[in-house]
Formats: C-alpha cells, sequence, structure tokens
C-alpha cells in the first residue's frame, strides 16, 4: 500500500483499489458530477455508488469528465453500485442492473454488492448476480451490510462466494468477528462509514496520534483501516477533503497506534443494524 493506485487482490484474480470515493448522500446533479469528476482527476480509481442514493446519472456523467480530465481510459477505474431492497428478486435484480449501467453510461460494472440482507429475498438476488458475473457483465459480486449468519445462509446455495462484504467499519465498529470469517473465507471486508460521520474527529486519542504523525484524525482512521487490510470509500464533496483523504500512503501507524485505535471499539453504530433494519 505505497499509493492511491494499490490494489488487492479479489478471490477471483480481479484487483480493486484500497481508497476509493463514496458519495452516499452526495446531491444529483452538479455536486456529485463535481466530487466524482475531482476525485478522478486527483488520482482516485474507485467510485461507490448505488441505486439507492439516487445519484447514478451524475456519478456516470462525474465519470466522463473525470476520465477526460485525468487521461485515462474507462478500463483504469473500478465502479461499484448496489441493488436496493425493492429489486431483490431473480428477474428484478437483472432489470436492476440494466437501469443503473443505464444511468451511469457504462457497458459494466466492476463491483454489483447487494445492499441490504432483506430476508427470503437475497438468495434470489444473488443468483442473479451469479447470472451477470458468468455472462461477464460484471467483474466481481459482493453484499453489503451482512452478518456472519446472512454470509453463511448465502453460501449454503451459493454457485460462487461473495468477493465483497460492504459494511460499516469504524473505530467505534472493529467488527472483528465478521472480519475474522471474512478473512477465513476469502472475502474483502470494506468499509463504509469510514469516519463514523465525522463523530470520531475529535477524539483525544486520534487527536494526539495525529499530532505525532504530522496527519490530520481523518487520515489516521483511514491508515488504520488500510493496515487492517480493509478496503474503504470515505465521502467528500470539497476538493481540499478528497485530495487529503488520499494522502494516507506516505506513513505508517505503529503496532501500539493500531492496537490503541481498536481499542476504542464499542460495537457502536451510525447506521441501521441489518438484523434490525425496518425494510
Amino acid at each position: 500500500m505505497k499509493n492511491l493506485q494499490d490494489t488487492t487482490t479479489l478471490h477471483n484474480g480481479v484487483n480493486m483499489p484500497w481508497l476509493g470515493l463514496g458519495v452516499f448522500k452526495v446531491n444529483e446533479g452538479s455536486e456529485v458530477i463535481d466530487a466524482v469528476s475531482t476525485a478522478i482527476a486527483h488520482g482516485y480509481r474507485s467510485i461507490d455508488t448505488a441505486a439507492a442514493y439516487g445519484n447514478e446519472d451524475g456519478v456516470g456523467q462525474g465519470i466522463r469528465e473525470g476520465l477526460e480530465k485525468a487521461d485515462i481510459s474507462r478500463e483504469e477505474l473500478f465502479v461499484t453500485s448496489k441493488v436496493w431492497n425493492s429489486d431483490l428478486g431473480y428477474e428484478e435484480t437483472l432489470a436492476a442492473y440494466e437501469t443503473s449501467l443505464k444511468k451511469l453510461g457504462l457497458d459494466y460494472l466492476d463491483l454489483y454488492l447487494i445492499h441490504w440482507p432483506v430476508e427470503g429475498k437475497f438468495k434470489d438476488a444473488w443468483r442473479a448476480l451469479e447470472t451477470l458475473y458468468k455472462e461477464g457483465r460484471v467483474k466481481a459480486i459482493g453484499v453489503s451490510n451482512f452478518h456472519i449468519h446472512h454470509l453463511e445462509e448465502l453460501m449454503k446455495d451459493a454457485e460462487i462466494m461473495p468477493m465483497i462484504d460492504q459494511v460499516e467499519y469504524h473505530p467505534r465498529l472493529a467488527q472483528q468477528e465478521l472480519h475474522e470469517f471474512c478473512k477465513a473465507h476469502n472475502i474483502q471486508l470494506e468499509a463504509w462509514s469510514p469516519l463514523m460521520q465525522g463523530e470520531l474527529l475529535n477524539h483525544p486519542l486520534l487527536v494526539e496520534i495525529a499530532a505525532k504523525t504530522e496527519k490530520t484524525v481523518a487520515q489516521v482512521i483511514l491508515r488504520w483501516d488500510l493496515q487492517n487490510g480493509v478496503v474503504t470509500i470515505p465521502k467528500s464533496i470539497k476538493e481540499v477533503r478528497i485530495i487529503q483523504n488520499s494522502q494516507i500512503f506516505d506513513f505508517e501507524l505503529t503496532d501500539d497506534d493500531m492496537q490503541r485505535i481498536s481499542q476504542l471499539n464499542e460495537n457502536r453504530r451510525v447506521g441501521p443494524d441489518p438484523d434490525n433494519y425496518d425494510f
């Protein structure tokens, strides 16, 4: 992990950048277009959106503008979207994929995820993802917000194992048991809300480590993610923050710092618990 283009290799051999831009709650239109194109221009090679975010059109426009600014090809980007709960079914998920592709203006996605583990529905959606994968329409498939028991249930019947589980992950929610399970099954863990929606930015321990490393608290947290082997997708719409969030490849946290940050875990969420989410 030496630079922004560094990747982890998923269990099917596909390379995924360790760091990307998330666009949850980024408004459709100029806000998301500018954020995405700015990130790509500054070296980001991974963009994460979802049907539920309502901004796939703008993300697509931002990708086109970003590719032009950076003078790179589409193949150099890793683009993720997710199927929403109301579209979880075999035919429904296939149709949802086509809708997302059309909005994004792309020929394929690098990663397609089931957004939430809706009981009784996610297995049919997974079959659709397997079909898309076998047909070469998507480079990798995975899930989001799946606990261990959801993964176990999915894996009972799956022909293809998930390559990713994207979950809420930050120092207050270290998800150690889930992380160990994913490692044991070659599933790459990915963090959403890595900065806990800003809640951790004034924590004394993190402020102390940031001062020592001459980095921001956000950079310390994102570096903690990477050194734990977790892909991360911080969200920002401000150019200065987009740049800062990417400047985490020129320093390392000590083992002691890593351990102290991990001890902040309280199993506390800022988002819904997948077991209690009102689907």
